[in-house]
């Protein structure tokens, strides 16, 4: 995909079974958490989803290879951003688990140890998803 810059494709490669990376919406603290640090600005997180899903093996020892964060009390989800992530998702990955939640902390230090975090252009609110990275298949 022309969406995939060298050095996302280059994370991508390097990473190995178990290792995660957060696509992040605009507003994440990308750079206040983690220095690897991959600029993706102008890009939805859909968009980049369809663009990563074939060439990502989704993890299936670990039950929730698929991570979103939880919305802070007194905070509202928008169901139709989680519903579009799915869509992608389901084209790529049809056996894929449900995307889990978690709390922002404890997403931010899943986002801490992460092996990269892709700042995208995503302005939806909770746009951010940790992706889970399984064993390439050998066919």
């Amino acid at each position: 995909s022309p969406l995939l810059s060298p050095d996302l494709l280059a994370v991508l490669c390097r990473m190995g079974h178990g290792d995660e990376i957060v696509l992040a919406d605009a507003h994440f603290p990308g750079h206040s958490l983690n220095s690897t640090v991959l600029r993706a600005d102008g890009l939805r997180v859909p968009d980049l989803l369809d663009a990563i899903l074939p060439l990502f093996e989704l993890d299936s020892y670990v039950s929730a290879p698929l991570i979103m964060m939880e919305p802070v009390p007194g905070d509202s989800l928008d169901p139709a951003v989680e519903l579009s992530y799915r869509k992608v998702i389901k084209r790529h990955a049809p056996n894929a688990p449900a995307i889990a939640r978690i709390d922002r902390f404890a997403f931010y230090e899943r986002a801490r140890r992460a092996f990269a975090v892709v700042m995208t252009g995503e302005t939806a609110k909770y746009g951010n998803i940790l992706l889970v990275k399984g064993v390439t298949p050998l066919s």
